[in-house]
């Protein structure tokens, strides 16, 4: 009886906390210009370094605003480029930490059961006053830290253009 009790009087605090909080709450999120700049900047970045890349923008919800691939750059990087970007904005992190985080017999290694879920470098989450805003992938450097160090410059131009505008 003094289970139930307890229970009770948890439910009825949680319900008066919920009851306080505001019904809606904003969020951030990047233009598609702020978004072109970030996918520009790492294809420009790659392509100072040799590389032929696709890189994908995508929102906070993983939803993408700019794909762009250059002109030599392999037909599987225009798949493999969203999907870091989701997976990064997903899960919160760059896709490097997530590939560490997710080997074989690590406690999360089941996330890459998930047929969206691209644990290798190349993704990199987008912050803008402590929230994150994005995420960006780049697909078809010459590994994945070539790809991180691409998308890394494309994290650098949104944020100083986020920050300009602050």
């Amino acid at each position: 009886m003094n289970h139930l009790l307890t229970l009770a009087a948890l439910t009825l605090a949680a319900s008066a906390q919920a009851a306080d909080a505001p019904p809606l709450f904003g969020l951030q999120q990047m233009t598609p210009e702020t978004a072109l700049v970030a996918a520009q900047a790492a294809l420009a970045h790659c392509r100072k370094a040799g590389h032929q890349v696709a890189v994908a923008v995508v929102d906070r919800g993983g939803l993408v605003q700019v794909l762009l691939r250059d002109r030599f750059a392999g037909a599987h990087t225009l798949d493999i480029a969203p999907r870091k970007a989701w997976t990064a904005a997903s899960f919160r992190m760059s896709t490097t930490a997530l590939a560490a985080d997710t080997q074989a017999g690590k406690p999360m290694s089941g996330i890459r059961q998930s047929q969206q879920v691209m644990a290798i470098g190349g993704g990199q989450v987008i912050e803008a006053a402590g929230a994150v805003v994005g995420a960006i992938g780049v697909s078809g450097a010459a590994g994945g830290e070539a790809d991180d160090a691409c998308a890394l410059a494309g994290v650098k131009a949104a944020t100083e253009l986020i920050e300009l505008h602050d």
